[in-house]
């Protein structure tokens, strides 16, 4: 870049899951710009698509961070946190009741649930809130969302009249729910999903099936949670089983839908809109984006995409900088992208260049600014 005195630099990142926060990769690109070009403002705006990272990414916009203690996926209670600015709230289930909140690391397929997420959406509507944005991703459970709207009053009954206990697996002796308890303040809330995942609730691109194992689920117990999904869907209402995004977080999209009337949005384009992200564009000179890896998984709503959409239609280029580039040039340009840099051109080794992650991209920085 020259004429550094008037270049405005936006820098718009996703995490490098493994290795650096979105805010820690925006700060190491800055780093490197400001030390090749002086004089380059530079505006840090890390960005999510509704996976972990999601709070820290309105908290860098300067949202309240709002503080408690509410159940992990096992319901063993943990400090967790949303974001909120007027009467929206964003909160991201990986954050309460995501794979890194196991206790110990220890995948729990069958019983893992989504409680704590209920406590901590009940919490943001005592609080005023009336737009619930919840952030749907790295979830460990697959219980349909039955946990969060436990939490939120619903009723789920047994054959003998016994409060459902938590896990997907318990959800095939599920006979009946009872909603006339549900937070008096959802009558007035809007939620919002956000996610990159259009997966349904069931069959072979379903929850249990696809995300299933990630989760730690074997074959048998994929059987069994689709089951006792497929049991919860008759029980809720099947029609919303189909729906584009019913399958994420372990079916949490489909209770949700079910319920509490959610509607699914790509989760870029939801936290694009509420950081301002077009406001933040006027008079920018160039926007950095990137993730991990950028790939064809990439092309399908992941965030570096969504941010270049935004970019192109305010007519600022748009370069991607990511761990490793698995697209064709083609491609690259494709997708919006001036250019694309890799670390793994910088540190072909992987292991080494995700440990000096911070490093690498301080020197792409100053390759930028140059």
């Amino acid at each position: 870049m020259t004429d550094t005195h008037s270049r405005r630099v936006i820098l718009a990142p996703d995490k490098f899951k493994g290795s650096l926060t979105a805010a820690q990769v925006a700060a190491a690109l800055a780093a490197g710009i400001e030390r090749a070009a002086p004089q380059t403002r530079v505006r840090q705006l890390p960005v999510a698509d509704g996976g972990d990272g999601t709070v820290d990414a309105f908290l860098a916009a300067g949202w309240e961070r709002v503080p408690l203690e509410a159940p992990g996926p096992t319901l063993k209670p943990l400090a967790t946190a949303y974001a909120m600015r007027g009467d929206t709230a964003v909160i991201e289930l990986a954050a309460v009741c995501g794979l890194a909140k196991l206790p110990g690391g220890l995948p729990d397929p069958l019983y893992a649930s989504t409680y704590g997420l209920g406590v901590v959406m009940a919490h943001a509507l005592d609080r005023g809130a009336r737009e619930i944005v919840l952030g749907l991703g790295g979830s460990a459970s697959t219980d349909g969302g039955a946990g969060l709207l436990q939490a939120l009053g619903l009723r789920i009954l047994t054959a003998d009249g016994r409060e459902l206990a938590c896990g997907g697996a318990k959800l095939a002796q599920a006979v009946r729910v009872d909603r006339t308890g549900l937070h008096p303040g959802l009558a007035q809330a809007r939620v919002i999903l956000a996610s990159d995942v259009d997966n349904p609730l069931l069959g072979p691109t379903g929850a249990a099936a696809v995300y299933g194992p990630q989760k730690g689920a074997g074959p048998d117990e994929v059987a069994v949670l689709e089951v006792a999904l497929t049991h919860w869907a008759e029980l809720l209402g099947p029609e919303f089983a189909g729906k584009p995004g019913a399958g994420a977080a372990g079916g949490t999209g489909f209770g949700a839908i079910a319920v509490l009337g959610a509607v699914a949005r790509p989760g870029i384009d939801v936290v694009l809109g509420l950081v301002d992200f077009d406001a933040q564009l006027a008079g920018a000179d160039l926007v950095v984006t990137g993730e991990g890896s950028l790939d064809t998984q990439s092309l399908h709503g992941k965030a570096p995409i969504g941010v270049a959409g935004a970019a192109l239609h305010a007519g600022v280029p748009v370069v991607a900088v990511a761990g490793r580039v698995q697209l064709t040039p083609d491609q690259v340009r494709s997708a919006g992208f001036s250019a694309a840099y890799a670390l793994s051109d910088l540190e072909p080794d992987p292991v080494r260049s995700m440990a000096e992650a911070a490093a690498l991209l301080e020197r792409i920085g100053e390759r930028l600014a140059r």
